[in-house]
């Protein structure tokens, strides 16, 4: 199985890159300046000169607040982007897994989101990001979308790396604890990807397998309680610890709106895929010794 990722330094794409092996694939990664998603122009001919089984679009703009004031950029990014890269999929003859996020929902709910519930996105990247959904959509019917929420990993700028770094300098961190989500390895989804894009190559004409599908952890958990594990962990690990001050969102105002709910309902994906991510505390293990030996002994 060789799988195109677009998106070379992300975390999933980078996830996606080192787990290749481990499914017997080979993953060829693809970015700026050779494929720009804000030029469409060339996308079709990068990705056939290039060549694969299954395409994987792992880029996006993830500026959440930057987008705010940057919303062409955003919009063309992850809205018009992805078109170009379903309908090149399309011509190709090949399937397209396009990664989404929580943030197409307007968190008002009192349960985790389903596929099927409205969406209502309160920001420029998460209209931006549906956007992306409704153009793979309409561009080609050999689709799944994913969508995954508050990604972590031992690669890029995450959540987990941005605690340990706060932590080797301050001994109390404010975290805003009335935001409630899916925490989401993506070790773990990189691993998930590689069994969805085996069943759409092995069962291309099973029309269930294409769709929308939610792909996180398992369990849920506010701001302040992923961080308070995450330094609990760190501490067992020998790591920088910290203690955790809970903030509501209005003490930690930011320039785009944050879901109050982002916790996704996963079943679809387990019930047609046979996928079920682990939890952050099962999974968040291989990626917080990475990061606190990169980041060195603690003083």
């Amino acid at each position: 199985m060789r799988i195109i990722v677009i998106g070379r330094n992300g975390q999933v794409a980078r996830a996606l890159a080192e787990q290749a092996p481990l499914h017997g694939a080979e993953a060829v990664l693809l970015g700026r300046p050779e494929l720009d998603l804000a030029d469409p122009s060339g996308i079709e001919g990068i990705l056939r000169r290039t060549g694969g089984d299954l395409i994987v679009n792992a880029a996006a703009y993830t500026a959440v607040d930057q987008a705010e004031a940057e919303p062409e950029s955003a919009k063309a990014v992850n809205g018009v982007g992805p078109g170009a890269v379903a309908g090149a999929a399309a011509a190709m003859g090949v399937p397209l897994i396009q990664l989404s996020t929580d943030y197409v929902f307007d968190g008002a709910l009192d349960r985790p989101y389903r596929e099927e519930d409205a969406t209502g996105p309160q920001g420029i990247y998460g209209i931006s990001k549906l956007l992306g959904e409704t153009a793979v959509s309409t561009q080609t019917e050999d689709h799944v979308i994913l969508r995954t929420a508050w990604i972590y990993s031992p690669f890029g700028k995450n959540f987990v790396r941005t605690m340990l770094r706060l932590a080797m300098d301050r001994d109390e961190i404010g975290v805003v604890a009335d935001q409630i989500g899916s925490p989401t390895s993506a070790l773990d989804i990189a691993s998930g990807i590689y069994g969805v894009a085996r069943n759409l190559l092995d069962r291309p004409r099973e029309r269930h397998l294409r769709g929308i599908f939610h792909m996180a952890g398992a369990d849920y958990a506010n701001w302040a309680e992923f961080a308070a594990g995450i330094f609990s962990l760190s501490a067992r690990l020998g790591g920088p610890t910290a203690r955790v001050r809970p903030l509501s969102t209005a003490e930690y105002p930011t320039a785009a709106k944050r879901p109050r709910n982002s916790c996704l309902d996963c079943a679809k994906l387990k019930a047609i895929h046979g996928i079920r991510l682990p939890s952050w505390q099962a999974s968040l293990e291989p990626s917080l010794r990475r990061l606190i030996a990169e980041l060195g002994p603690v003083a």
